[in-house]
């Protein structure tokens, strides 16, 4: 079976511009340009749209899918039964919430008594899920199973009090972050103050700290564009919140 541009945009659910746009950065060419100059996809292109609307639905960006779906090593087989995995953690996270409305109305109504560590369950598995989808292969590989599950349940067993501290320290590293950059100098206070701020959120998840630990996954924010992200407000900041880790951290030589 063959499709034009318009026929798989129907089929998909899709924008024919959205189509048009997969073809100019690469990640879904047609199968072939007929005489009349439209595009037409055959079934291995309707297969990997499929795959790059899971991915997207998953929360991954469109370069990392990209660099998925065209990498040599990838294998659709495989690639579906991950999103098997992945989509019926998110099925697990939805009943968590569902659970959590359920109860809340309940409280609401004088059916139960709801305590304060039940009324974010859900949204706490929510952010578990997102970090697992957005970064959890990375993070896994760089520091262990073990070691992510035991962050994990430190997340899920946390009191409202230190999650919502833990919540503001990370909107005060930004706010830092940005001004000591502004300075120009990681070595400065308040570059080295912003460090402390980040290992004193690190301390909210992580069952066990370490410096190198610490300068490792400050590494890891400067190279991978995902993590860089969240961080790269203005070009250079991800690397200067590196530096100033690295300093403080005593990996800076």
């Amino acid at each position: 079976m063959e499709y034009t541009v318009q026929k798989l945009s129907q089929l998909a659910g899709v924008s024919t511009r959205t189509l048009r746009y997969y073809d100019e950065i690469g990640i879904l060419k047609p199968a072939r340009i007929n005489s009349s100059g439209y595009r037409i996809y055959g079934s291995a292109e309707v297969d990997r749209l499929q795959q790059i609307l899971f991915y997207k639905e998953l929360g991954v960006n469109l370069d990392t899918i990209k660099k998925i779906v065209t990498s040599p090593d990838y294998d659709g087989t495989t690639a579906l039964r991950e999103h098997h995995e992945r989509l019926l953690d998110k099925r697990k996270q939805l009943d968590v919430l569902i659970t959590n409305v359920e109860k809340t109305i309940a409280a609401a109504e004088g059916r139960t008594i709801m305590s304060d560590k039940e009324k974010f369950e859900g949204f706490k598995q929510k952010l578990i899920e997102e970090n697992e989808a957005k970064y959890g292969e990375e993070i896994r590989s760089k520091y262990g199973d073990d070691v992510v599950n035991r962050s994990n349940e430190i997340l899920k067993n946390m009191t409202p009090e230190a999650f919502e501290r833990a919540n503001r320290l990370a909107d005060e590293i930004l706010a830092t972050l940005a001004e000591a950059f502004a300075n120009g100098d990681p070595a400065s206070d308040l570059a080295q103050k912003t460090a402390e701020l980040h290992k004193q959120w690190l301390l909210h998840y992580w069952a066990e700290y370490t410096p190198e630990a610490h300068a490792g996954l400050a590494q890891m924010y400067a190279e991978d564009e995902r993590f860089k992200a969240y961080y790269e407000k203005q070009p250079g900041m991800a690397e200067f919140l590196r530096d100033a880790i690295h300093i403080y951290t005593g990996a800076a030589k």
